[in-house]
């Protein structure tokens, strides 16, 4: 079945105390385009998260975010024990050369500059590498069943769009003859008319219903029509990315619906080339969605 080229998917990793989120987007593109975004820790990771997408998307405009999770922010309290102690000394010689009451706290220690400070936490490379690769694993595969549920819906809108091409193309072809046999009777009668009972050479006559016949024979692009719509309904069901293929073909339906309706003489198929065309046109603009 096809798969649509948008989709969202998020995951989870964990290991060694490192955790890690991510999250993958994907939009319509004509190839697979990756967009990595990553911590500055985890950077080395960026062309391997990069070929993990490309090996499960074939086509799509890709983001990926990848962000730490750690408890903390990956920050960590650094106190600096040399330099309290230092303060503490240098607190109560004040204390005592000014005679001041009371008693030095922690909290007076803690709070003089340079004591307590954050710092990032050391990162664990590899644990880091680790709970990427799993979070992504996550994401992606989330992401591929929510294209598989929109490609689900694109095929279904798809099927009911080529049945209706169908119908129009069968019942061109079911017009196609009549126009001939109209043109003779509208032909004879004119003919009649202007050469006022003149007898009329048959062969003559013949012979313009068949040139008229061959301007406006349009047997072939309605077998190629109908050859386009079966290779579309097996892209369909296909399991393999189809976007491309269904893009060409509805081109090519495009293209033979134009030459039928060039070489319509009928209002009525000039109708039905009308509705063909917008039916196409309707499917062209699904078929962008299309992996």
């Amino acid at each position: 079945m096809i798969r649509s080229m948008t989709g969202f998917g998020a995951g989870h990793g964990a290991a060694s105390g490192e955790e890690v989120d991510v999250e993958v987007r994907s939009v319509n593109h004509k190839y697979c385009e990756v967009k990595v975004r990553l911590p500055r820790e985890l950077a080395a990771l960026e062309h391997e998260i990069a070929k993990a997408v490309k090996e499960r998307l074939a086509r799509g405009g890709v983001e990926v975010a990848v962000r730490r999770a750690t408890a903390g922010g990956g920050l960590a309290a650094r106190v600096d024990v040399a330099l309290a102690e230092s303060y503490a000394r240098a607190f109560g010689e004040i204390q005592a050369r000014l005679g001041l009451p009371g008693a030095i706290t922690l909290a007076d220690v803690l709070a003089a500059d340079g004591v307590v400070r954050l710092e990032e936490r050391t990162v664990d490379a590899a644990a880091g590498g680790t709970a990427a690769r799993a979070a992504l694993a996550h994401a992606l595969d989330a992401l591929v069943e929510m294209r598989a549920r929109e490609g689900a819906a694109l095929a279904r809108d798809l099927g009911a769009r080529l049945d209706a091409v169908e119908q129009m193309v069968a019942r061109v072809a079911e017009l196609s003859p009549r126009v001939v046999e109209q043109y003779r009777t509208r032909l004879q009668e004119r003919i009649a008319e202007l050469t006022q009972g003149i007898a009329l050479d048959p062969g003559r006559l013949a012979q313009e219903v068949a040139l008229f016949a061959d301007r406006t024979d349009v047997a072939e692009e309605i077998t190629r029509l109908h050859s386009h719509l079966a290779q579309v309904r097996a892209l369909l069901a296909s399991a393999e990315p189809a976007g491309r293929k269904l893009d060409f073909l509805v081109q090519e339906m495009h293209r033979e619906t134009n030459t039928i309706g060039s070489k319509s003489q009928s209002a009525e198929v000039a109708g039905i080339v009308v509705a063909l065309k917008a039916e196409i046109e309707r499917m062209r603009e699904q078929v962008q969605n299309v992996e």
